[in-house]
């Protein structure tokens, strides 16, 4: 619900491999050198994974009482607030320019407008934890894409092997062998295309805005404000305004905002700088396991054995498409 964000930024930039995170929000540059976390690394990592995971469930929640283009508006919006509220504190501008401002309206619409309205509207029809699964696969496309526009990112054999073994899971979660019964394909297809939405995005950003002056709370901060603006102008095309505010689903989707797209990505630029991207884009892994879990235990939702075997295939692929090869000793 992702995200992501650091060149490396979050999830899905091939190449910077990715740091996911269902909002694979910022178009950042590498976050400044910051002094060591109050809390231990490993209790921000444990949040943090927590925080997407739950993303899915707030989804899916919001859309019983919001149109999809309603639920991706309000998360842009809280999460911009709550960047700008950061912003404000540490008296640091929004980023300048006509031409970075034109480079975020693209990264924008990609890795926030069109990914976020596109699961909302998939969860309508699929669970939360399927959706959370669909967006593990942001590194296989990411992979697969970077191969072809990013002329640096040489394939391996282990890497192709794990663009297969990922795409096998998919399958298996789907359950291929019995003809996708009991999948809604439209809704499956929306969110396997959000998730394409972030390595598109991220190959753009990298292209486009690497080594563009500002902060990662800057740049990911003006990215949202202009999402904002595309979903109002979405939603008042395609939808009617809301005649009510339903107590849990606009908490959902307070939440969904300002902490899986504002806090989350605060906390996500922290870990980078503490432990590495490596270790931070392991959050990735849990995810689609946390999003399930919640799916289950407080949604309800039926849960049969391939769709966590399927999940830990897709991990497994996932994994191997992120590794690269030892650089080579200099004689």
């Amino acid at each position: 619900m992702s995200a992501p964000a650091v060149p490396r930024p979050d999830l899905p930039n091939p190449a910077p491999a990715s740091v996911t995170g269902p909002d694979a929000a910022s178009a950042a540059p590498p976050a400044p050198p910051a002094r060591r976390g109050r809390l231990d690394w490993r209790v921000r990592f444990a949040v943090l994974s927590v925080v997407w995971g739950f993303s899915f469930l707030l989804i899916k929640v919001g859309t019983e009482a919001y149109a999809p283009f309603h639920v991706a508006l309000g998360r842009v919006l809280f999460g911009a607030l709550a960047l700008l509220a950061v912003l404000l504190v540490r008296r640091e501008p929004l980023p300048r320019g006509l031409r970075t401002w034109g480079h975020l309206t693209v990264a924008a619409l990609l890795l926030n407008t069109a990914p976020f309205s596109l699961f909302a509207y998939a969860e309508l029809t699929i669970p939360s934890g399927l959706a959370g699964i669909c967006n593990a696969t942001s590194p296989l496309w990411g992979m697969a894409l970077s191969l072809v526009a990013l002329s640096e990112d040489r394939p391996t054999r282990r890497r192709f092997a794990g663009l297969g073994l990922g795409f096998l899971g998919v399958l298996t979660v789907l359950g291929a062998w019995q003809g996708f019964s009991g999948v809604d394909g439209k809704g499956t297809a929306l969110a396997l295309l959000a998730s394409l939405c972030y390595p598109i995005g991220w190959i753009y950003v990298r292209r486009t805005l690497a080594g563009t002056p500002g902060s990662p709370a800057a740049m990911t901060g003006a990215q949202l404000l202009i999402s904002t603006l595309q979903l109002i102008a979405m939603s008042a095309a395609f939808t009617s305004a809301p005649t009510s505010f339903p107590l849990w689903p606009t908490l959902s989707v307070i939440a969904l905002g300002a902490l899986g797209t504002g806090m989350a990505l605060q906390m996500q630029y922290g870990l980078v700088t503490e432990v590495g991207p490596t270790t931070a884009q392991m959050v990735t892994y849990f995810i689609p396991v946390i999003a399930t879990a919640a799916g289950v235990l407080v949604l309800g939702e039926q849960l049969h054995w391939n769709t966590p075997v399927g999940a830990l295939i897709v991990l497994a692929g996932a994994a191997l498409t992120q590794t690269r090869p030892a650089p080579r000793a200099r004689p």
